[in-house]
């Protein structure tokens, strides 16, 4: 006869439906408690619903970085402050957003992303995602592109839901990436077989009242048939 081991019991969340969570997940920067720890216990609860998110062939080739050490977090930080610095490299002309960059809401951002800079290696936790991959190479096509990304973000967004339903807050980030391999060296990652996919502050919010973002109505981009 065999049994289902039983789970731990961990703290409530906020009780959010899945629409609440899928719709009020917001990217937290200036409403981060910096004093508050983060038991693992939650971390790891988030973690295995991260793990049931979609995975090619079942290959789940993720990896989650936590960066908890007070002085990791600082030199993780100021790499991080220097690409936030650095235009991403690759693009020319115009950048298309449905977003004016002349609004309020884009000076919101703005602000909140200064906060976050200047607080970052203060937040109790940081997460790096990561890739598995045979070689770089792999990321050469469009093909081995989607690909490989469809392979970790996925798990990386539901471990940020899960987040968000335990009262944590998080904000997608990919600045740092213009100094991958230097990050790669400060917290040991085998550089040419794991790629860096964003990073993210993890913490306690202060309150827990978000709501949805502004958005483009879905007729603005959704298509039948044709484009």
């Amino acid at each position: 006869m065999t049994t289902t081991p039983s789970r731990p019991v961990f703290p409530p969340g906020l009780g959010l439906s899945a629409v609440e969570v899928l719709t009020t997940t917001r990217a937290v920067r200036r409403r981060l408690d910096l004093t508050r720890p983060v038991p693992r216990e939650v971390i790891e609860e988030c973690v295995r619903v991260a793990a049931q998110a979609p995975s090619g062939r079942n290959r789940q080739r993720w990896d989650f970085v936590f960066v908890e050490d007070a002085a990791t977090r600082a030199a993780v930080a100021d790499i991080w402050r220097r690409g936030l610095a650095v235009p991403p490299a690759g693009i020319e002309g115009p950048q298309y957003s449905r977003m004016n960059f002349g609004s309020r809401e884009w000076t919101r951002i703005r602000i909140s992303l200064d906060h976050l800079a200047e607080h970052l290696h203060e937040v109790p936790l940081l997460l790096i995602p990561c890739l598995r991959v045979g070689s770089r190479a792999e990321l050469s096509t469009v093909r081995g592109q989607a690909g490989a990304w469809g392979s970790v973000i996925p798990a990386f967004w539901s471990f940020m839901l899960a987040a968000r339903e335990h009262g944590l807050g998080t904000a997608w980030t990919t600045c740092h990436l213009s100094y991958e391999r230097e990050m790669a060296e400060l917290l040991g990652l085998p550089y040419d077989t794991v790629v860096q996919v964003a990073l993210t502050p993890v913490a306690y919010t202060i309150g827990t009242d978000f709501k949805p973002g502004p958005r483009a109505e879905p007729g603005a981009f959704v298509h039948w048939d044709r484009w």
